[in-house]
């Protein structure tokens, strides 16, 4: 783990700031960014990392997708590059914006086909570590996820269930499926349990970590709604499914039918989690 108390410099600070206001929103394209030598070598050193545990830790579909996708390892690629390559392959596209943004929006463009994504790049001096998503999060995980259909349709159909859901509670059932699936999910292949959640997809030390100190259950629609975390700390729980297609038709049909009053009915009201 990192230590937290070390804060990046002005200089950083400034420059995310600058990154962040050349940001066009959800609803217009992205404007390319002039990366830095500096931010493109961010990206490079995480690339050479992650290549390694990609090929021992990340699901067989997935590493299929990062080949059909294609992206730059040596140079941050721009959200316009990213979008072009990934919309004849599921329809998705990438849309900027400067940072956090609300979950109903999030899961709004998920719901059409765009994926919000940040565009500027962490802290030079913790290349391997940030405490809220950046473009090496987003790309490297959501893009390459999001090039396998499967994925693809998971995310959809997320965001498509979070524009019917109005309850405070159920949306934060909804985001906490999400959460152990597309951001930490892992399913069992040829006698290992690999990664396809984007959380993992983008952390070079979760991803060396969770095979071996996870505690790895069966996945559980109802289990993940009521299971807390912290986003600040490795996963301890994860839940696992035998495929993509088990995914898709568990968790993909919870957030295609869901309801206020069928989560309700999952989910009894006090084991229902406070938005957070």
């Amino acid at each position: 783990m990192v230590d937290a108390s070390i804060e990046p410099p002005h200089t950083y600070w400034k420059r995310r700031a600058e990154v962040a206001e050349l940001a066009a929103g959800v609803e217009s394209p992205a404007v390319d960014i002039a990366y830095t030598d500096v931010e493109n070598g961010v990206w490079t050193q995480v690339a050479d990392a992650l290549g390694p545990l990609w090929e021992q830790h990340a699901s067989a579909e997935v590493l299929a997708a990062r080949d059909r996708l294609a992206l730059p390892t040596d140079r941050v690629p721009q959200l316009r590059e990213v979008s072009e390559s990934l919309l004849p392959l599921t329809g998705f596209e990438f849309r900027a914006v400067p940072g956090l943004v609300p979950s109903v929006e999030f899961f709004g463009g998920l719901g059409r086909g765009l994926f919000s994504s940040t565009q500027y790049v962490r802290w030079e001096g913790s290349p391997l570590y940030t405490p809220e998503p950046d473009v090496i999060h987003e790309v490297f995980g959501h893009a390459n996820a999001l090039a396998c259909p499967e994925l693809a349709d998971l995310h959809r159909l997320a965001g498509q269930a979070m524009q019917r859901v109005e309850g405070e509670r159920q949306r934060q059932a909804l985001a906490d499926v999400f959460w152990f699936t597309a951001e930490f999910g892992v399913v069992r292949e040829r006698g290992s349990v690999r990664a396809y959640g984007a959380g993992l997809l983008s952390s070079v030390g979760e991803l060396a970590w969770f095979a071996e100190h996870a505690d790895i259950r069966r996945i559980d629609v109802r289990e993940m709604a009521t299971t807390g975390y912290d986003i600040d700390e490795y996963q301890p729980v994860l839940f696992a499914a035998d495929s993509l297609d088990q995914v898709l038709g568990e968790v993909g049909g919870f957030f295609e039918s869901a309801t206020d009053e069928s989560i309700a009915r999952l989910v009894t009201p006090t084991e229902l989690s406070e938005p957070r």
